[in-house]
């Protein structure tokens, strides 16, 4: 039986392989963030190349250890990269994390979201609680979802303990029907493989006020997965982005800062990633 105990008592040897293999991943991103992004994955262990040229990005896919797509910033022909990128990693077996950023608002997104998700064998996918619940109803496992207020949350989809039941089966419905690992983060966030579905508490109601924290978590989370397995991948990535937040907000609030000086805390979190603490701090419940 599958227990909390279980679960955490692996993260010391998961983010040991990380920092271990330091893994190569390819993000092919967005450039409002992409830097926070590299810098993400440089301090959870891993090592960055940020390329989208379609002349390229095969081959660079060949020499990855993952791929991280992230529709932030979406253009013609960074989703052909984004495609002949998929099509390698599928050939060669290297896990993909799909970042839908904003999938909702546009039907380029949805498009995008839906021929990438179709068409490829995408290992995990991330985004917040709307960006998921869209892509539900792009593939019928729900009727309908409330509509996507740009790249951020909308407040009627927040998850809280009275809607995480709800939610819950949603996501995990979600990824059983697409084969797929979905995390959707949030003050409460959710994982699923479609079998087993996790409710993770942490963070700080300070991350959603920096432009990046979702792509830097997508990013961290293709360096996890590359390192190591998709799911268990995915709960250290997160987990260790929660307590980042954490220790980041406590930073600034003893030095009286904001949100420029908690970007720069919370890639020294990151950097500082503590296994035990992991264990000893997460609160993590099994639905």
């Amino acid at each position: 039986m599958i227990n909390n105990e279980k679960i955490l008592e692996k993260l010391p040897k998961l983010l040991k392989e990380v920092k271990r293999k330091t893994p190569l991943t390819h993000c092919i991103t967005n450039f409002v963030t992409v830097n926070d992004c590299a810098n993400a994955i440089l301090a959870i262990g891993g090592s960055p190349i940020m390329s989208d040229d379609v002349n390229e990005v095969a081959e660079i896919v060949n020499i990855s250890n993952s791929l991280v797509i992230n529709i932030g910033k979406i253009s013609q022909p960074q989703m052909e990269a984004m495609k002949l990128s998929s099509a390698q990693a599928n050939k060669n077996n290297i896990p993909i994390t799909l970042d839908p950023v904003g999938v909702g608002i546009s039907k380029l997104r949805n498009d995008i979201t839906k021929e990438l998700i179709e068409n490829y064998d995408i290992t995990t996918i991330r985004g917040n609680i709307t960006e998921i619940k869209t892509i539900a109803k792009i593939f019928n496992v729900i009727d309908d979802t409330n509509t996507a207020k740009g790249v951020d949350v909308c407040d009627d989809d927040i998850i809280t303990k009275d809607t995480l039941k709800e939610n819950g089966e949603i996501i995990a419905k979600t990824a059983e029907k697409l084969n797929t690992i979905i995390l959707a983060s949030g003050p409460i966030d959710i994982l699923s493989n479609g079998k087993t579905t996790i409710a993770i508490n942490g963070g700080d109601e300070m991350m959603p006020l920096i432009t990046g924290s979702g792509c830097m978590l997508s990013s961290i989370v293709g360096s996890c997965i590359g390192a190591t397995n998709a799911f268990e991948g995915t709960l250290l990535a997160i987990l260790a982005m929660n307590k980042a937040g954490e220790k980041a907000r406590a930073k600034v609030d003893e030095n009286n800062l904001g949100t420029g000086s908690f970007r720069t805390f919370l890639i020294d979190a990151l950097y500082n990633t503590n296994a035990k603490e992991l264990i000893n701090e997460s609160e993590i419940e099994i639905l």
